[in-house]
């Protein structure tokens, strides 16, 4: 998978500090040392030390993990607890209650990147989308430049079995946005959308960005407030980001199939395949994402979410110790460009 190999390769250069939080689940733990042995990241693990280093004895692999940390023992605790109460978030709890908070895993690994003690944080093999992202917005919060914080999937067409993407004679890397956070955006947020994501694949995909804004309409083949939400955004774009290869509304078959595209719109600005896939609720998006998944036969990375002002991502609960493998790379990249 060329894609994969880009993205190592970058996660190699930079050899980011990522912190795990479930680190006694033993997909993440093999995932750790797989990502430490190909030189990914320098990765800590958040448990039980005993459990932990046990696990790592036993299969011979310790050498290989940067440092474990039981959250309930570590020196950093007091300061970690002073720098959670300056969080809006926490900002009224005693010291004690921060005390205790702090304890938690994915409030530990998350001041750790805040306080600049680990450079991206990964989460959600055991937690919860909605706690895994929730102390992410909550400690590490937005990028100055971010109007609101998004996610996305990157997509992969060389997947084994991807018979549909070969046919189509695709086998690079799309990013399908937003997949997993903003339910319902307005134009602002869907033009925000789409430009983190532009972001994201020049850093990720090492591609300009082509952005298709989808609608259930093709540069007016309907008349809706739905549509025009979509014109609206691909305008901010336009008028903000000038630079940006952008269109839309458009339909999902007239974005993905270039004799499509110019049967309906001719004059499109998308002189080819778009690698970036805006869709105008996560209702479709997370319907769109998961059908390609599924019958597409395409490799879904992710949810992936940028707009942050340090990476924080999260897992599926059914994730596979390649999908962290292949996260643990992502988030080094990410802290290496701050998407």
């Amino acid at each position: 998978m060329r894609l994969l190999e880009h993205i190592f390769e970058n996660a190699r250069k930079s050899l980011k500090h990522i912190v795990l939080a479930e680190g006694e689940d033993e997909r993440v733990l093999a995932a750790a040392v797989i990502a430490s042995k190909q030189g990914l990241a320098k990765v800590t693990l958040l448990g039980n030390v005993g459990i932990i280093g046990k696990n790592l004895t036993n299969k011979g692999v310790s050498h290989y993990i940067h440092s474990i940390i039981d959250p309930c023992c570590s020196n950093k605790l007091a300061d970690y607890a002073a720098a959670l109460k300056t969080k809006r978030k926490y900002h009224k709890y005693s010291m004690e209650d921060a005390l205790n908070v702090v304890k938690s895993p994915l409030v530990f690994a998350a001041i750790m990147v805040d306080q600049g003690d680990a450079d991206g944080t990964l989460a959600g093999a055991v937690e919860t989308t909605a706690d895994t992202v929730r102390q992410a917005l909550h400690i590490i919060g937005k990028n100055k430049n971010s109007k609101i914080v998004s996610s996305f999937f990157l997509m992969l067409g060389c997947a084994k079995g991807s018979d549909l993407a070969a046919s189509n004679g695709f086998e690079g890397g799309m990013i399908f946005a937003d997949c997993a956070l903003q339910i319902t955006p307005n134009s602002s947020k869907l033009a925000e959308i789409a430009i983190q994501s532009a972001s994201s694949c020049q850093n990720l995909i090492g591609e300009q960005p082509r952005i298709a804004m989808l609608s259930f309409s093709s540069n007016g083949s309907a008349e809706h407030k739905l549509v025009d939400k979509v014109k609206n955004a691909v305008t901010i774009v336009q008028t903000s980001k000038p630079q940006l290869v952008i269109d839309g509304e458009i339909q999902f078959d007239a974005a993905f199939n270039n004799e499509i595209r110019t049967a309906k719109m001719p004059n499109s600005l998308l002189a080819q395949r778009p690698n970036i896939f805006v869709f105008p609720n996560l209702e479709a998006g997370n319907i769109g994402y998961k059908i390609a998944q599924q019958l597409g036969g395409l490799q879904a990375i992710g949810p992936i979410l940028q707009g942050l002002a340090k990476p924080a991502n999260d897992l599926s609960r059914g994730c596979s110790v390649d999908d962290i493998v292949v996260m643990i790379a992502v988030t080094s990249v990410q802290a290496n460009t701050q998407i």
